[in-house]
């Protein structure tokens, strides 16, 4: 989302927080722990620009997937106060295709996932309206279900909305992301303490549904995605970009490039590279290689056979594929956030400073 004056403030203390921090921890002591040098983009290690987009429509790019049906197609979306539009790109960042969500709002969209349904095969888009700048003002959150469009052609397309419910209260997030192997769906909290959550095995329209707490995230977390075989998911920050095996299972630091608001994240189709984007016109699609250790993750799996259908309960349509909460994993796990526990704690006492300085400066200003 394009940042509030919060939200901007946010990022400028926890970007403080982090010289802070590499300069009292030393390179030494972030060695273990995956180094924040790595958290700290540096041009020409790989990374490239794939496209820039080029409609002038798409003015804050908020989510990104990769077609599963269409070759060298890419799907974005705005941010909020935009509707429910979302649009198809090339490879050589043209718009193809606009459609739009029907009967669908777009209160604050900051992501999108893309995968297959597991039972049928068929290729669905999901677009999250999962955004609250305020933890807690919106009752509920939603997340729309459409299935792909076969052709690339402007259209409405029908779409069937998912109401849910944290279970420890209100969060702001912008991450959201569906295991391609068994279609369970999951979200990521955008907080200094942000956590994953894991939707129920199967999703009802006729009522709220809860989403359970399965592990940690880092901080600020502002996007997610699974790679294409399931082996691995991401978590992209304002900074940089880890990719666990499972919540908690970190299996390596990705360095990002220099965005102006780092703001989506998805795997290539090939699930060797990530793709990151950001907000504003005009802005560039970047194609970032993944570390050695994030690859040796990936290995081939049998496909699952197709679960029986089940019906749905009276007044409600569930959602296709599931498997229990992070695919194995203890509901209650606690997971490495991704940042040293010592810098978290140095990150809030700057964010203390700051705001002390920022509110004197304040008072003899006015």
């Amino acid at each position: 989302m394009r940042s509030s004056a919060g939200d901007a403030l946010i990022r400028g203390i926890v970007a403080a927080g982090m010289v802070a921090a590499i300069a009292f921890a030393g390179a030494g002591a972030w060695a273990e722990t995956g180094s924040a040098a790595q958290a700290v983009p540096v041009e020409g290690e790989g990374e490239r620009v794939l496209f820039r987009f080029r409609d002038e429509r798409i003015t804050e790019s908020s989510g990104l997937a990769v077609s599963p049906t269409h070759e060298d197609v890419y799907y974005t979306h705005n941010d909020s106060l935009a509707g429910p539009v979302f649009f198809a790109v090339g490879g050589d960042g043209r718009t193809r295709a606009t459609f739009t969500l029907q009967g669908a709002v777009a209160r604050d969209w900051e992501g999108m996932a893309a995968s297959t349904d597991p039972e049928t095969g068929r290729r669905v888009l999901w677009f999250a309206d999962i955004g609250d700048n305020f933890d807690g003002a919106w009752p509920d959150i939603s997340v729309y279900r459409v299935h792909e469009p076969a052709s690339l052609r402007d259209a409405t397309l029908p779409a069937v909305r998912y109401r849910f419910r944290y279970e420890d209260g209100g969060h702001n997030a912008e991450g959201v992301m569906v295991h391609p192997r068994t279609g369970r769906l999951y979200i990521v909290s955008k907080e200094f303490s942000g956590s994953v959550y894991a939707a129920p095995k199967r999703l009802r329209t006729g009522r709220t549904n809860i989403l359970r707490r399965v592990g940690s995230a880092p901080i600020m977390a502002t996007d997610a995605a699974y790679a294409p075989d399931g082996s691995s998911f991401v978590i992209r920050t304002y900074f940089s970009a880890t990719v666990y095996s499972a919540p908690g299972e970190q299996l390596a630091k990705v360095t990002m490039p220099q965005l102006e608001q780092a703001e989506s994240i998805a795997y290539t189709a090939d699930g060797t590279a990530l793709l990151t984007g950001t907000e504003g016109a005009g802005s560039p699609v970047y194609r970032v290689p993944l570390p050695e250790e994030a690859l040796r993750a990936a290995a081939p799996t049998p496909t699952p056979a197709p679960e029986p259908s089940t019906a749905p309960e009276a007044g409600g349509e569930p959602a296709r594929g599931g498997a229990e909460a992070a695919d194995g994993q203890d509901g209650g796990q606690e997971g490495d956030a991704g940042v040293p526990a010592g810098a978290v704690a140095l990150w809030l006492a700057v964010a203390v400073g700051a705001t002390g300085v920022i509110a004197f400066i304040a008072r003899r200003t006015r």
